[in-house]
C-alpha cells in the first residue's frame, strides 16, 4: 500500500505526519541555494543556521511568504528533499499526501501547492483549509451544529474562523503573524537603542521573553547586536515590557480581526462561542498574555491547544488515520 503524507507546509516549518507514525519530520521552511548555480545546497535546520551568514554566492531565505508559495521551483526542491529524508522519495514509492492551504486563497497559489507536492514525487495531492485542519488537531468537534472559533498564528499569517456542520461559516486570513512580529522588533530596537539585531535575535527574544500583556512583563534578556553609530557590537539589556511596545501595533491588528470576525458570525453562532470560548493554536498561541489579553478584548473565554504548534499536522493526521473526520472538508484536486 502507499503511504499516506500530511503536510503542514508552513511559512516558518514544515511539519509531516505519516498515517500510523504521527509526526516524523519538523524542519524549519528555509533553503540555502547558490545564487550563481541555482543549486539548492541545504533545505530545513542547517539551512536556517546560514540566515544571515552567507557568503555572497549563496542565499538562504525562506520560498514561502504570507503562507503562500512565493519561489516555486525552490518549494519543490524543499519539499523533495524533506521525502527523501523519510525515505519516500522512490518513483514506485510515492506518498499519497494531504496538504494544508491558507483559506481564502486564490486558484493559482491552490494549484501551485498542488502542482509543488507533485514535483515532489507525491502520487495524489488533495488540499485542506489550514483552519479546518487546526481546529481538528486541537480538539474541537467540527461536524457539531453548535458554533467553535479557532485562531491559528502562524509564521506568515493568522487564520480567524468560525466553524460548524464541517464547514466555515466566517473566517479572515490576515498576512500579520510571527514573522511580522519578528520584524516589529527588530524595527523597535534599531528606532529606541539605535542598534541593529538579525532577525533570528528577534525570533529568540519574542520565544523567550515575548509578552503582549502587562501581567506577563516580567522577563528580561540581554542580546548583542551593532550599534549604528560606531559600527562596534554591543550588548542590550532587553525586558518583556520592551517586546509588548515593540509589538503591540501587529497583536492590535490581530485581536481586530477576532473582532470583525466575530462581528460578522451569525447570531446562533454567537451564542455558542460565548459559550465555548476561542481556541488559540500556532506558534503566537504561545505569547505570553495573549489569552488575557483577547479576553480583555473581546470578554471571551480563550483556551490555548494542548499542542499548539503542531495543530495543523495533528488536524491532518487524524483525517489520515479516521478518513471519516476529514471526509467533507478535503478539497479533492488529484488528477
Amino acid at each position: 500500500m502507499n503511504k499516506q503524507i500530511g503536510i503542514d507546509l508552513g511559512t516558518a516549518n514544515t511539519l509531516f505526519y505519516m498515517k500510523g507514525k504521527g509526526i516524523i519530520l519538523r524542519e524549519p521552511s528555509v533553503v540555502a541555494k547558490n545564487s550563481i548555480t541555482g543549486k539548492v545546497v541545504s533545505v530545513g535546520s542547517d539551512a536556517k543556521k546560514m540566515l544571515g551568514k552567507t557568503p555572497g554566492t549563496i542565499a538562504a531565505f525562506r520560498p514561502l511568504k504570507g503562507g503562500v508559495i512565493a519561489d516555486f521551483d525552490v518549494t519543490a526542491e524543499m519539499l523533495h528533499q524533506f521525502f527523501r529524508k523519510i525515505n519516500t522519495g522512490g518513483f514506485f514509492n510515492r506518498p499519497n499526501v494531504i496538504i494544508c492551504i491558507p483559506y481564502g486563497v486564490t486558484e493559482v497559489e491552490k494549484k501551485a501547492f498542488e502542482d509543488a507536492a507533485y514535483d515532489a514525487m507525491s502520487r495524489s495531492v488533495d488540499l485542506v483549509e489550514e483552519p479546518m485542519a487546526a481546529a481538528i488537531g486541537s480538539g474541537l468537534r467540527i461536524g457539531s451544529p453548535r458554533g467553535s472559533m479557532i485562531v491559528d498564528i502562524g509564521g506568515g499569517t493568522t487564520e480567524v474562523a468560525v466553524i460548524s456542520l464541517d464547514g466555515i461559516v466566517v473566517s479572515r486570513s490576515l498576512r500579520v503573524a510571527g514573522d511580522e512580529l519578528d520584524d516589529a522588533i527588530v524595527q523597535y530596537v534599531r528606532r529606541r537603542f539605535n542598534v541593529t539585531i538579525g532577525m533570528a535575535t528577534a525570533e529568540e527574544l519574542k520565544k523567550r521573553i515575548g509578552s503582549v500583556h502587562w501581567s506577563a512583563d516580567n522577563a528580561e534578556m540581554d542580546v548583542r547586536g551593532r550599534n549604528m553609530k560606531t559600527g562596534l557590537p554591543t550588548t542590550l539589556h532587553i525586558t518583556s515590557g520592551d517586546m509588548r511596545e515593540a509589538t503591540g501595533e501587529q497583536i492590535d491588528r490581530i485581536i481586530d480581526c477576532i473582532k470583525t470576525t466575530l462581528e460578522t458570525t451569525p447570531p446562533e453562532l454567537s451564542a455558542d462561542i460565548f459559550d465555548s470560548g476561542i481556541m488559540l493554536a500556532g506558534g503566537g498561541a504561545l505569547l505570553r498574555g495573549l489569552p488575557a489579553l483577547i479576553t480583555e478584548r473581546t470578554g471571551l473565554k480563550v483556551t490555548v491547544a494542548d499542542r499548539p504548534l503542531d495543530c495543523v499536522a495533528l488536524g491532518i493526521g487524524k483525517g489520515i488515520e479516521d478518513p471519516r473526520i476529514i471526509r467533507n472538508v478535503v478539497l479533492s484536486r488529484s488528477k
